[in-house]
């Protein structure tokens, strides 16, 4: 079942057009993969699937309702979520603070959250089991700073689950990952696989062959290719990046 699409999205800054009549669809219960060089419009389209940026034209829908335009609250409420490239933390506050005040009850709170967070088993119990769910255990009380660089993009996914999300997007989750970090990661999407629907941006080729169902071929703003990762090693554009070897 078709849980996410995007129809016609059309996308310019100034004179420049970034993305041009994208289309492209997000099963229930799949991991997608999104490829192609740098400077391609990968990150401009997650930007507008997950509200950052409003398109041009198109349209954006979820369970078949139109969300384009949208804030990112908004959209995140319907159950979509999303990593950046750059991390975003509390870095002076524990892992488990960083959980429990994304956490829909606590956020519901706003800066009350804060104050309230120590008083909160229920909630304090709940970010402590995604933590451990990341692989995170035994790391609740440490500061966000504090945590290896691993860790961080592990707590960077666990503030994601913590929103609830029916669909998780996550942009080059393994940049700045050495081959052990890598591993471990894919290790964590595997398991959050079998029960979310996931959208990847990533460069490392071989970690995104190994793991999705089905890949889209994005190259001037435009997908170029689409299929799954047996089907895509066939492509022209993907033998003559050498992405194929992957």
């Amino acid at each position: 079942m078709t849980l996410f699409v995007a129809e016609g999205l059309h996308k310019r800054f100034g004179d420049r057009i970034v993305l041009e009549r994208i289309d492209i669809a997000f099963d229930e219960g799949t991991l997608t993969g999104i490829m192609g060089p740098n400077g391609a419009g990968k990150t401009t389209c997650f930007n507008l699937l997950t509200g950052l940026y409003a398109p041009d034209s198109g349209r954006v829908l979820l369970d078949g309702v139109d969300i384009a335009g949208q804030s990112p609250a908004e959209i995140a409420r319907r159950g979509v979520a999303r990593s950046f490239q750059a991390i975003s933390l509390f870095d002076q506050e524990t892992a488990l603070d960083n959980v429990q005040v994304a956490l829909p009850a606590m956020r519901a709170r706003a800066f009350d959250a804060w104050r309230d967070r120590a008083r909160d088993s229920a909630a304090q119990d709940r970010a402590a089991s995604l933590l451990a769910r990341v692989g995170l255990a035994g790391r609740e009380r440490v500061k966000a700073k504090d945590l290896a660089y691993g860790e961080r993009r592990a707590l960077e996914i666990a503030l994601s689950l913590a929103t609830e999300p029916r669909i998780l997007f996550l942009d080059e989750p393994t940049s700045g990952l050495g081959a052990e970090g890598t591993a471990r990661l894919a290790d964590l999407i595997a398991e959050l696989k079998r029960k979310l629907t996931l959208v990847v941006i990533e460069h490392d080729m071989r970690f995104l062959f190994g793991l999705a169902d089905m890949l889209h071929v994005i190259h001037w703003g435009q997908v170029i290719a689409t299929g799954t990762p047996a089907a895509l090693r066939g492509n022209p554009w993907v033998q003559r990046s050498a992405l194929g070897a992957a």
